[in-house]
């Protein structure tokens, strides 16, 4: 692991070279089994959910919920079907989701220039830095005796400095998957301006010029979610699902599976499994002509992951659903995009570490509605 940094890409590389659909690796005790075939992930989350319910306990997870008091990252047990309970009846409900305001600050003062403020920016920084090491495969979760004696890494001392509570569990649900798919989108439709214009004149038909989208348009938004769901296949946040542990020795594909091991469900692999995707180009395979149904952003197939599936499943898909449609949709319908001067293109190199962008996103953005449509800030 401290040979091979970034360890999520010799793993792929490890697995590409090999051929391999599904892997075994010992880390110290653990078997961590890392799967890119949807067929294998199907029969893990969905024929042998109940197996696979738990999760592991690490240094990160422990930190970022305080002892495992949260919901989503903490293992299998009384607490976790508490919390659970607690969240999708009063924070996720569908009749919670029907107050929520869209485009409304609520995060101390913003900028004078109508961005966010410096408390906003530190706090989401704090987000994606932890998100960083959360994903990632820290030494001491798999030797244990190591933690708290050597960092090597740097792994514990990052987590110890932006410890939060479960709030913010919820909140860090609600901003990496949306933020990195639109981002992600944007980059690639500017490179492709026949499918950022197919975007536009949708936006233009279903919602016109004079006002904003709204929720009550989503469903007529096919063509904006099939672009939503190809950059939540072809750039993952991260490039793993949150870790399923074996509650007890199983066979999956053939494959037995020890007690106790780490399930890894990889993101990208499954994205860009060339037996499922052919192609790995954007481009708008999402969009259901044969029967006209609409489009939706889950993928129970598990042919790429965004809001996993089971009993560990993600409790808010629709608010992650409707946070990333609206973000889009809004972004694409106010402004006109464009590369910057002197560049033809948008570069869409990864960065080494992880999956974001290698540089930051920068582009031209130019309104293209009336002032009055804008909301003014309050």
């Amino acid at each position: 692991m401290l040979k091979n940094k970034p360890t999520f890409r010799w793993i792929h590389e490890l697995m590409k070279e090999m051929n391999m659909d599904i892997a075994c690796i010992r880390f110290g005790n653990i078997h961590v089994i890392t799967v890119t075939c949807p067929e294998i992930s199907r029969e893990f989350l969905r024929k042998q959910d109940t197996l696979f319910v738990s999760r592991p306990m690490s240094i990160s997870t422990e930190m970022t919920t305080k002892g495992y008091l949260s919901t989503a990252l903490v293992p299998y047990g009384e607490q976790w079907k508490k919390m659970r309970r607690i969240v999708s009846t009063h924070v996720v409900s569908p009749a919670k989701l029907r107050k929520m305001v869209f485009n409304k600050r609520f995060f101390r003062e913003g900028s004078e220039a109508g961005g966010p403020g410096l408390e906003a920016e530190k706090h989401i920084d704090a987000i994606f830095k932890v998100l960083a090491y959360m994903y990632s495969l820290c030494v001491s979760d798999y030797v244990p005796c190591l933690r708290g004696m050597v960092d090597l890494d740097g792994h514990e001392k990052v987590m110890k400095e932006n410890i939060w509570d479960y709030r913010q569990e919820l909140m860090v649900a609600t901003v990496d998957n949306p933020s990195n798919a639109v981002e992600w989108a944007l980059a690639e439709m500017i490179n492709q301006p026949k499918i950022l214009g197919k975007a536009i004149e949708e936006l233009d038909r279903v919602v016109g010029k004079e006002r904003l989208v709204q929720e009550s348009d989503f469903s007529q938004l096919n063509y904006i979610k099939a672009c939503a769901r190809e950059a939540f296949r072809l750039h993952p946040i991260a490039p793993f699902n949150v870790p399923h542990v074996a509650r007890s020795d199983t066979t999956v594909a053939y494959y037995f599976i020890p007690k106790g091991s780490h399930v890894l469900l990889s993101r990208s692999g499954l994205g860009r499994n060339p037996k499922a995707w052919p192609d790995e180009t954007l481009k708008l395979r999402h969009l259901k002509d044969d029967d006209g149904s609409e489009v939706v952003l889950t993928e129970n197939d598990l042919r790429f992951i965004l809001f996993s599936t089971g009993r560990r499943g993600c409790i808010g898909v629709t608010l992650g659903t409707s946070m990333t449609v609206m973000l889009f949709a809004r972004l694409l319908q106010g402004f006109t995009w464009t590369a910057p001067p002197n560049e033809s293109k948008i570069d869409l190199s990864e960065a080494e570490d992880s999956l974001a962008l290698a540089k930051p996103l920068i582009t031209v953005a130019k309104p293209r509605l009336a002032k009055h449509v804008y909301p003014a800030e309050t």
